[in-house]
Protein backbone atom coordinates (compact mmCIF):
# COMPACT_ATOMS: atom_id res chain seq x y z
CA UNK A 1 0.00 0.00 0.00
CA UNK A 2 1.30 3.64 -1.17
CA UNK A 3 2.31 5.99 1.35
CA UNK A 4 -0.75 8.74 1.51
CA UNK A 5 1.25 12.09 0.37
CA UNK A 6 2.28 14.74 2.89
CA UNK A 7 0.80 18.09 1.99
CA UNK A 8 1.58 21.33 3.75
CA UNK A 9 -1.20 23.95 3.95
CA UNK A 10 -0.84 27.65 4.09
CA UNK A 11 -2.34 31.04 3.80
CA UNK A 12 -2.18 34.43 4.28
CA UNK A 13 -6.18 35.28 5.57
CA UNK A 14 -5.16 33.57 8.88
CA UNK A 15 -5.10 30.29 10.44
CA UNK A 16 -9.09 30.59 11.15
CA UNK A 17 -9.81 31.74 7.50
CA UNK A 18 -12.61 29.92 6.05
CA UNK A 19 -10.91 29.60 2.71
CA UNK A 20 -8.29 27.91 4.84
CA UNK A 21 -10.82 25.47 6.20
CA UNK A 22 -12.30 24.71 3.29
CA UNK A 23 -9.09 24.05 1.36
CA UNK A 24 -7.50 21.51 4.52
CA UNK A 25 -11.14 19.57 4.11
CA UNK A 26 -10.32 19.07 0.33
CA UNK A 27 -6.50 17.88 0.90
CA UNK A 28 -7.50 15.25 3.75
CA UNK A 29 -9.32 13.57 0.67
CA UNK A 30 -6.04 13.36 -0.86
CA UNK A 31 -3.23 13.13 1.96
CA UNK A 32 -2.16 13.42 5.33
CA UNK A 33 -2.34 17.17 6.39
CA UNK A 34 0.15 19.90 8.06
CA UNK A 35 -1.01 23.31 8.88
CA UNK A 36 1.38 26.43 9.60
CA UNK A 37 -0.67 29.75 8.64
CA UNK A 38 -0.07 33.08 10.09
CA UNK A 39 -1.93 33.85 13.19
CA UNK A 40 -3.45 36.87 11.80
CA UNK A 41 -4.12 38.06 8.09
CA UNK A 42 -1.59 38.57 6.29
CA UNK A 43 -2.85 40.00 2.94
CA UNK A 44 -0.90 42.04 0.19
CA UNK A 45 2.05 41.49 2.20
CA UNK A 46 3.85 39.81 -0.68
CA UNK A 47 7.11 38.07 -0.02
CA UNK A 48 8.37 39.87 2.81
CA UNK A 49 9.83 37.49 5.98
CA UNK A 50 10.57 38.73 9.13
CA UNK A 51 14.22 39.59 10.25
CA UNK A 52 14.29 42.20 12.64
CA UNK A 53 11.91 40.57 15.09
CA UNK A 54 11.43 37.01 16.75
CA UNK A 55 9.23 34.70 15.50
CA UNK A 56 6.95 32.19 17.75
CA UNK A 57 4.79 29.52 16.69
CA UNK A 58 1.48 27.79 18.88
CA UNK A 59 0.72 24.38 18.34
CA UNK A 60 -3.46 24.96 17.91
CA UNK A 61 -6.57 22.68 17.87
CA UNK A 62 -9.16 24.35 15.78
CA UNK A 63 -10.81 21.11 14.78
CA UNK A 64 -8.59 18.62 15.67
CA UNK A 65 -8.00 16.42 12.17
CA UNK A 66 -4.49 17.56 11.89
CA UNK A 67 -1.52 19.13 13.72
CA UNK A 68 -1.98 22.80 13.15
CA UNK A 69 0.72 25.49 13.99
CA UNK A 70 -0.30 29.45 14.08
CA UNK A 71 3.00 31.72 13.64
CA UNK A 72 3.15 35.25 14.08
CA UNK A 73 5.30 35.91 10.88
CA UNK A 74 4.59 35.91 6.96
CA UNK A 75 3.27 33.67 4.65
CA UNK A 76 6.92 32.61 3.24
CA UNK A 77 7.95 33.07 7.21
CA UNK A 78 5.31 29.84 7.38
CA UNK A 79 6.60 27.98 5.05
CA UNK A 80 10.50 28.05 5.77
CA UNK A 81 9.33 27.27 9.33
CA UNK A 82 7.57 24.43 8.46
CA UNK A 83 10.32 23.19 6.49
CA UNK A 84 13.58 23.59 8.63
CA UNK A 85 11.75 23.00 12.00
CA UNK A 86 8.38 21.78 11.83
CA UNK A 87 8.40 18.61 9.75
CA UNK A 88 9.82 15.89 10.01
CA UNK A 89 10.53 15.07 6.40
CA UNK A 90 9.92 16.89 3.35
CA UNK A 91 6.06 17.81 2.12
CA UNK A 92 4.84 16.17 -1.43
CA UNK A 93 3.19 19.50 -1.85
CA UNK A 94 1.85 22.98 -0.81
CA UNK A 95 -0.74 24.23 -0.84
CA UNK A 96 -2.02 28.08 0.06
CA UNK A 97 -5.39 29.29 0.28
CA UNK A 98 -8.03 29.26 -0.15
CA UNK A 99 -7.57 33.37 -0.70
CA UNK A 100 -10.38 35.37 0.14
CA UNK A 101 -9.69 37.26 -3.44
CA UNK A 102 -8.56 37.62 -6.89
CA UNK A 103 -4.61 37.00 -7.18
CA UNK A 104 -4.97 37.22 -11.03
CA UNK A 105 -2.66 39.04 -13.55
CA UNK A 106 -0.54 41.79 -11.44
CA UNK A 107 -2.08 41.02 -8.03
CA UNK A 108 0.13 37.99 -7.79
CA UNK A 109 2.57 40.29 -7.46
CA UNK A 110 1.65 41.24 -4.04
CA UNK A 111 -0.12 38.02 -2.96
CA UNK A 112 0.85 36.52 0.55
CA UNK A 113 -1.27 33.71 -0.56
CA UNK A 114 1.24 33.16 -3.74
CA UNK A 115 4.36 33.79 -1.33
CA UNK A 116 3.95 31.06 0.19
CA UNK A 117 3.90 29.43 -3.21
CA UNK A 118 6.64 30.05 -4.78
CA UNK A 119 8.86 30.07 -1.37
CA UNK A 120 7.61 26.72 -1.21
CA UNK A 121 8.70 26.15 -4.88
CA UNK A 122 12.37 27.71 -3.54
CA UNK A 123 12.62 24.71 -1.71
CA UNK A 124 12.01 22.98 -4.51
CA UNK A 125 8.34 21.57 -3.54
CA UNK A 126 5.54 21.69 -6.03
CA UNK A 127 2.92 24.45 -4.73
CA UNK A 128 -0.03 25.57 -5.80
CA UNK A 129 -1.92 28.78 -4.48
CA UNK A 130 -5.77 29.03 -5.00
CA UNK A 131 -7.88 32.14 -4.74
CA UNK A 132 -11.21 32.31 -5.10
CA UNK A 133 -12.96 36.02 -6.46
CA UNK A 134 -14.93 36.82 -3.48
CA UNK A 135 -13.42 39.00 -0.54
CA UNK A 136 -16.23 38.58 1.70
CA UNK A 137 -15.15 36.39 5.02
CA UNK A 138 -18.16 34.24 4.81
CA UNK A 139 -18.03 33.60 0.83
CA UNK A 140 -19.30 30.50 -0.52
CA UNK A 141 -16.26 27.76 -1.47
CA UNK A 142 -18.56 24.54 -2.12
CA UNK A 143 -18.01 25.39 -6.02
CA UNK A 144 -14.32 24.83 -5.52
CA UNK A 145 -13.20 21.75 -4.13
CA UNK A 146 -13.49 20.15 -7.21
CA UNK A 147 -11.55 22.25 -9.30
CA UNK A 148 -8.85 22.69 -6.26
CA UNK A 149 -9.35 18.01 -6.18
CA UNK A 150 -8.44 17.79 -9.72
CA UNK A 151 -5.88 19.85 -10.38
CA UNK A 152 -3.96 19.26 -6.68
CA UNK A 153 -4.17 15.38 -7.93
CA UNK A 154 -2.77 16.40 -11.34
CA UNK A 155 0.19 18.16 -9.57
CA UNK A 156 0.86 14.93 -7.58
CA UNK A 157 0.99 12.84 -10.27
CA UNK A 158 2.83 14.88 -12.93
CA UNK A 159 4.89 17.35 -10.83
CA UNK A 160 6.00 20.85 -11.93
CA UNK A 161 8.84 22.09 -13.67
CA UNK A 162 11.92 23.38 -11.67
CA UNK A 163 11.27 26.45 -10.50
CA UNK A 164 7.44 26.67 -11.44
CA UNK A 165 4.36 26.86 -9.05
CA UNK A 166 0.64 27.13 -10.06
CA UNK A 167 -1.19 30.31 -9.26
CA UNK A 168 -4.96 29.08 -9.57
CA UNK A 169 -8.35 31.21 -9.53
CA UNK A 170 -12.07 30.53 -9.58
CA UNK A 171 -14.72 32.34 -10.21
CA UNK A 172 -17.48 33.56 -7.60
CA UNK A 173 -20.22 31.24 -7.77
CA UNK A 174 -22.70 34.21 -8.33
CA UNK A 175 -21.26 33.87 -12.08
CA UNK A 176 -22.93 30.42 -12.67
CA UNK A 177 -21.69 27.19 -13.52
CA UNK A 178 -18.40 27.22 -14.36
CA UNK A 179 -17.43 25.87 -17.93
CA UNK A 180 -13.69 24.30 -16.88
CA UNK A 181 -9.61 24.70 -16.52
CA UNK A 182 -7.99 26.87 -18.68
CA UNK A 183 -3.69 27.00 -18.32
CA UNK A 184 -3.58 30.84 -18.83
CA UNK A 185 -0.95 33.59 -19.21
CA UNK A 186 -0.58 36.40 -16.73
CA UNK A 187 -2.84 39.83 -18.17
CA UNK A 188 -1.03 42.70 -18.38
CA UNK A 189 -3.20 45.08 -16.05
CA UNK A 190 -2.43 47.24 -13.28
CA UNK A 191 -4.28 48.82 -10.60
CA UNK A 192 -4.79 52.81 -11.06
CA UNK A 193 -3.99 53.54 -7.94
CA UNK A 194 -5.46 56.91 -5.47
CA UNK A 195 -5.31 57.94 -2.30
CA UNK A 196 -8.18 59.14 0.47
CA UNK A 197 -5.92 61.91 2.10
CA UNK A 198 -7.87 62.41 5.17
CA UNK A 199 -6.59 64.94 8.78
CA UNK A 200 -7.05 62.98 11.73
CA UNK A 201 -8.02 64.90 14.96
CA UNK A 202 -4.83 65.64 16.03
CA UNK A 203 -4.30 67.54 12.96
CA UNK A 204 -2.34 65.00 11.08
CA UNK A 205 -2.89 63.52 7.60
CA UNK A 206 -3.35 59.84 6.57
CA UNK A 207 -4.08 58.27 3.90
CA UNK A 208 -6.42 55.02 2.70
CA UNK A 209 -5.03 53.44 -0.77
CA UNK A 210 -7.72 53.43 -3.21
CA UNK A 211 -8.26 52.47 -6.42
CA UNK A 212 -9.18 50.83 -9.66
CA UNK A 213 -8.40 47.80 -11.64
CA UNK A 214 -6.98 48.91 -15.40
CA UNK A 215 -7.01 45.56 -17.77
CA UNK A 216 -5.02 46.30 -20.80
CA UNK A 217 -5.41 43.11 -22.99
CA UNK A 218 -7.46 41.67 -24.96
CA UNK A 219 -6.06 38.47 -25.02
CA UNK A 220 -8.30 35.65 -25.27
CA UNK A 221 -4.95 33.60 -23.31
CA UNK A 222 -5.43 35.45 -20.46
CA UNK A 223 -6.04 34.82 -16.84
CA UNK A 224 -8.71 37.51 -17.08
CA UNK A 225 -10.50 36.89 -19.94
CA UNK A 226 -10.74 33.28 -18.51
CA UNK A 227 -12.11 34.56 -15.38
CA UNK A 228 -14.53 36.82 -16.63
CA UNK A 229 -15.78 34.02 -19.25
CA UNK A 230 -16.67 31.55 -16.26
CA UNK A 231 -13.29 29.16 -16.49
CA UNK A 232 -10.90 28.27 -13.85
CA UNK A 233 -7.47 29.99 -14.86
CA UNK A 234 -4.06 28.07 -13.96
CA UNK A 235 -1.01 30.71 -14.56
CA UNK A 236 2.09 28.89 -14.13
CA UNK A 237 4.73 31.20 -12.43
CA UNK A 238 8.24 31.13 -11.46
CA UNK A 239 10.46 33.19 -8.81
CA UNK A 240 13.15 33.36 -11.72
CA UNK A 241 12.23 37.31 -12.49
CA UNK A 242 15.08 37.29 -15.16
CA UNK A 243 13.73 39.17 -18.20
CA UNK A 244 15.58 36.40 -20.52
CA UNK A 245 14.60 37.99 -23.42
CA UNK A 246 16.01 41.37 -22.54
CA UNK A 247 19.88 40.23 -22.07
CA UNK A 248 20.54 40.43 -25.61
CA UNK A 249 19.30 43.97 -26.44
CA UNK A 250 21.16 44.98 -23.71
CA UNK A 251 24.72 43.24 -24.15
CA UNK A 252 24.71 46.03 -27.20
CA UNK A 253 25.40 48.78 -24.53
CA UNK A 254 28.77 50.59 -23.50
CA UNK A 255 28.52 49.16 -20.31
CA UNK A 256 32.31 48.57 -20.01
CA UNK A 257 33.87 52.17 -21.74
Amino acid sequence: MSKRPLILVTNDDGITAPGLRTLISVMHTIGDVVVVAPDSPQSAMGHAITINSTLHIEKVNIDGKQPEYACSGTPADCVKLAVNEILDRRPDICVSGINHGSNSSINVIYSGTMSAALEAGIEGIPAIGFSLLDYNWNADFEHCKLFIETITKEVLKHGLSDGVVLNVNIPNKKQGKLRGIKVCRQARANWKEEFDKRTNPMGRDYYWLTGSFVNMDNGEDTDEWALANGYVSVVPVQFDLTAHHAIKSINTWNLND
